[in-house]
């Protein structure tokens, strides 16, 4: 693949920043929270059941859609508050600039709602740093919202930018993201900056679906090329 050519496709949380740190603990306890107070379950049930559908699906937003009828705009608004959470961001300057000599288009692709994107790129120095933004709002089929990893919406979301997919390259921190995307012909870049910090379990072989591992933006940036 020719790197002018390319359409980098960002993930957020764990690519981009350190949500390991403290973003994932508060969006953990706030989504519980939430299925606790409107599933009326117990903290333990709630716990498990937003684990199993974060498995299961890939988000958990899928299955309270799917099994429970939670609308996905009151999800998203409830659970991504997050008050305070701003100050505990911290970004570095050689990640915007690695960013800036990465040839090629580069857009956003998140699971997140906007207005946290939008967030988290101020407090960790990225904002304008990206083309366009994809959020999970952006990410409507069918009538509901469908997060990654569905392949429909990847298919619906290319389709809408005018991009195929031969052109683009995943950049993500989770593995079943990437696995769907190259299953559509996508290239794939598996982000392990945080990965082991964050408890994840450490694969010795790379994935056949993965195209390359890096451990930091500025890694990319010196070599493009697949």
């Amino acid at each position: 693949m020719a790197p002018l050519n390319c359409v980098w496709l960002f993930d957020l949380d764990d690519t981009l920043h350190n949500a390991s740190h403290r973003a994932f603990g508060e969006l953990t306890a706030a989504m519980t929270a939430y299925i606790e107070v409107h599933l009326g379950l117990p903290a333990d049930e709630a716990a498990l059941l937003r684990q199993r559908y974060w498995r299961r699906y890939g988000a958990t937003l899928t299955g309270l859609q799917r099994h429970h009828g939670v609308k996905a705009a009151h999800f998203l608004r409830e659970t991504h508050r997050l008050p305070g959470l701003d100050a505990h961001l911290h970004g570095h300057a050689h990640d915007l600039a690695a960013l800036r000599r990465l040839p090629g288009r580069k857009l956003l692709l998140t699971n997140a709602p906007r207005a946290y994107a939008e967030r988290v790129l101020a407090a960790v120095g990225l904002a304008g740093a990206f083309e366009r933004l994809v959020c999970v709002e952006d990410m409507r089929c069918f009538g509901q919202v469908r997060p990654k990893p569905d392949a429909r919406m990847f298919r619906i979301v290319l389709a809408r930018l005018r991009l195929r997919p031969a052109q683009c390259v995943l950049v993500e921190d989770t593995l079943i993201h990437q696995k769907v995307a190259r299953g559509l012909g996508m290239q794939t870049v598996w982000m392990q900056r945080w990965l082991h910090r964050a408890g994840a379990p450490r694969l010795h072989r790379r994935p056949g679906y993965v195209g390359r591992r890096v451990r930091s933006l500025a890694a990319l940036a010196r070599a493009p090329q697949f």
